[in-house]
């Protein structure tokens, strides 16, 4: 190299360090920003939100975020009675919804829901058929499944959570669930009480199954996100953050920051397929 291009590369360095765009970061646009964001709703977002909110904070300490969860029916809810600034929610609101609250979704990832069991589980590949018998209260024993001579344990969400929505329609073509099922309040419950129950079944967003878990392979196919990607695994949703009305301010850039190539890692990261 000579004496002048390493002149060259010297001084554009210099001029990066002391102009930053030459590096510039998503969280850049959070510089000098004051406020707070609330945000609520879907439970398979969450680890997504935290991770998200922690950087923001972190860059900036006078943003404070705060993320609950309550199923995707409480965020859209309470998004659009204005109680929190953000919505998530595990399924595409109804045109319902929207009408009523003047929502705008944005959807920055793709999921898929899985059927799930405790590792000691014998049973770990069923047909939909089976999965509906299971889940309607046909089918009670797991010895009728080649499995050992104990009762299913069968887990649900509530009526207001996305990842039920998906699995009812998709997975359950609809059909009834048993009144004997146990109902759990989040994917973070579902997957704590089925690593606890040899007996239990349940189901999850694929970004949260990990080795605490089994999942099952329905109909031939593995619910893992390369399935998810492929279209071979069908029991797939959006991931959406919903606001009402256009976002603005601290929103509207959080919002953009799930878009930007920070926010996909970070969602690629948690287990799930980003969209750009």
């Amino acid at each position: 190299m000579t004496k002048t291009s390493i002149r060259v590369v010297f001084i554009f360095f210099a001029v990066c360090f002391v102009a930053s765009p030459c590096f510039s970061s998503p969280l850049d646009t959070f510089e000098g920003q004051k406020g707070t964001i609330k945000i609520s709703g879907g439970t398979a977002h969450i680890p997504v939100m935290q991770e998200a909110a922690k950087r923001i904070m972190i860059f900036n300490n006078d943003i404070q975020i705060s993320i609950a969860g309550g199923g995707s029916g409480v965020g859209i809810k309470q998004v659009g009675e204005g109680l929190v600034d953000i919505g998530n929610s595990g399924r595409a609101p109804t045109n319902e919804e929207i009408n009523n609250y003047q929502l705008k979704m944005f959807k920055w990832a793709i999921d898929g829901v899985g059927v799930i069991v405790n590792p000691k589980n014998s049973v770990k590949s069923l047909s939909k058929t089976q999965l509906i018998d299971i889940f309607s209260g046909k089918i009670t024993n797991w010895k009728d499944l080649a499995g050992l001579d104990k009762a299913i344990n069968v887990y649900t969400r509530d009526k207001a959570s996305g990842t039920r929505a998906v699995f009812w329609k998709k997975a359950l073509d609809k059909g009834e669930i048993t009144d004997k099922a146990n109902f759990v309040v989040s994917n973070g419950g579902m997957k704590s009480v089925i690593s606890s129950d040899p007996y239990g079944i349940g189901y999850v967003s694929v970004g949260h199954i990990d080795e605490s878990v089994a999942p099952v392979v329905l109909n031939g196919v593995a619910p893992t996100l390369e399935n998810v990607k492929q279209g071979k695994y069908k029991i797939a949703r959006g991931l959406y953050s919903n606001t009402k009305g256009e976002p603005s301010g601290l929103t509207k850039k959080f919002i953009e920051y799930l878009f930007s190539t920070e926010g996909q890692q970070i969602a690629a990261d948690k287990g799930f397929i980003p969209v750009k």
